[in-house]
């Protein structure tokens, strides 16, 4: 709950505002599991607190374990209709997790399993909290990313909720410069990210031209990566906010040397980094990864048109956690 949701939980139980600051320094600093251990509010009023609430905090329903020492949860609802996978990676400098925003998702991106799965369920702001307090790693992290399962601005008023408790001063007091999230582009909600966060931004965009991110992502027809490019520059990101595009490499579709030219133009006067990604196979679906020598090449020539180009780690492939692998539909031992 925000601060002002927890005044609200406060007046309920007749206690005074104050104590909603209280609740929050249990709830995000200290991370209680129970309302008892809330010792500086009476014991009568943690009871009747009790009565009404919960801290909400539900373990992994299962997890696996990558060679790599990448770490796969899957959280499940009481309901069952909101199964997520989040991924916690960690590596010699940084601990990141991915975090899914939706159960499911509307996009149906060509190259995405969490897509072939179909939309179930938006996640609420306690089931996004919940993937990151919840892992046994969670005093570790430096980073989030909502890279996971889901759309996230297409779940733009629970995740903005998410974003102000871990940013807010009341809640894990995180920067901005620790977040990042991910979007296909759905321009409503990235227009109000771009007015109300200040946490960094991840585009997907995996071809420069209309027909062929149409053909890899039906969002295209919607929101159409030049409005994407025009809204963009409208924007400062020169400073402590980062966007990066997210580009993965399709061999013979994506990977030649006009596109690279071609993604240099379209992103010129932005401030902003390409992350290439490698593919990873999926059932069904005929695209195929290219070489790491194209990899390589590809970023070389992206540099060298003045775009700062980087070649992202694949990290997880063998438990189906590395990008576009997420879907809950896999075996998960407990």
């Amino acid at each position: 709950m925000t601060l002002e949701e927890l005044k609200t939980v406060a007046s309920r139980v007749s206690l005074p505002d104050y104590a909603a600051k209280q609740i929050a320094e249990w709830l995000y600093k200290k991370k209680v599991k129970t309302i008892d251990e809330m010792t500086n509010i009476a014991s009568e009023k943690r009871r009747l607190l009790s009565e009404y609430y919960e801290i909400g905090i539900i373990p992994p329903a299962g997890t696996m374990r990558s060679v790599d020492g990448t770490m796969k949860y899957m959280f499940v609802a009481n309901d069952s209709s909101r199964a997520v996978e989040t991924v916690y990676i960690p590596s010699k400098d940084r601990s990141t997790l991915c975090v899914s925003s939706q159960a499911g998702c509307k996009m149906n991106c060509l190259f995405c399993m969490t897509g072939k799965q179909g939309f179930t369920a938006q996640l609420t702001a306690n089931e996004m909290l919940n993937q990151i307090q919840a892992i046994p790693e969670n005093d570790k992290l430096t980073n989030v990313v909502f890279m996971g399962m889901g759309e996230p601005l297409d779940n733009t008023d629970e995740l903005f909720k998410t974003l102000d408790i871990l940013t807010a001063p009341y809640g894990y007091a995180w920067s901005p410069k620790r977040i990042t999230v991910s979007t296909a582009g759905i321009i409503p909600g990235l227009k109000r990210f771009l007015e109300e966060s200040k946490c960094n931004l991840a585009i997907s965009l995996h071809s420069p031209y209309h027909e062929e991110r149409l053909s890899l992502m039906p969002v295209e027809k919607a929101y159409p990566v030049d409005n994407i490019i025009d809204l963009l520059h409208k924007y400062d990101f020169s400073h402590q906010r980062r966007v990066s595009f997210e580009y993965i490499l399709f061999d013979g579709i994506n990977d030649t040397e006009r596109h690279a030219k071609d993604l240099a133009k379209l992103l010129r006067g932005i401030t902003c980094r390409v992350n290439l990604i490698r593919f990873h196979a999926i059932p069904n679906v005929k695209l195929r990864s290219c070489s790491e020598r194209k990899m390589i090449s590809f970023r070389e020539q992206l540099n060298a048109h003045g775009v700062t180009c980087t070649i992202r780690i694949s990290r997880g492939e063998d438990i189906f956690a590395a990008c576009g692998m997420l879907s809950a539909t896999k075996s998960h031992k407990k």
